[in-house]
């Protein structure tokens, strides 16, 4: 399962029902992207040591998605597909959710937009 930002948000802050729902997964993956919407949120945080300490120790049992060319091929046609049905997709999202489709994995987020997406299944808590 990948982690969307809202979900890896609320994990850091002890969510019983995000954890619940991760232990129900054998793999935990994190975009690229993800971890950098988080970590420029951990920027502007009054408690940054703490979230940079507890994302350290995260980072060590997860996989870390990198953005390859197949990821950008499946967000060009993620992209294109949704601006023609006229749901259009957030940058970010778009990347998110091509690496979704690319990797077989559900995303754990409450953003809609994904359900959107062909391929994507998105998984709320």
């Amino acid at each position: 399962m990948i982690l969307d930002t809202n979900a890896l948000s609320v994990l850091a802050d002890g969510d019983l029902e995000i954890a619940t729902l991760i232990r129900r997964h054998d793999f935990i993956a994190i975009p690229v992207v993800v971890l950098g919407e988080y970590r420029y949120g951990i920027k502007r945080s009054r408690h940054r040591l703490e979230y940079e300490n507890w994302l350290k120790q995260q980072i060590e049992r997860v996989g870390i998605l990198p953005i390859t060319q197949e990821t950008a091929v499946i967000y060009a046609e993620n992209r294109h597909s949704l601006k023609i049905a006229g749901r259009p997709l957030p940058s970010n999202g778009a990347w998110i959710a091509a690496l979704a489709r690319e990797h077989q994995l559900p995303i754990a987020s409450q953003d809609r937009h994904f359900d959107s997406v062909a391929g994507v299944i998105r998984v709320e808590w």
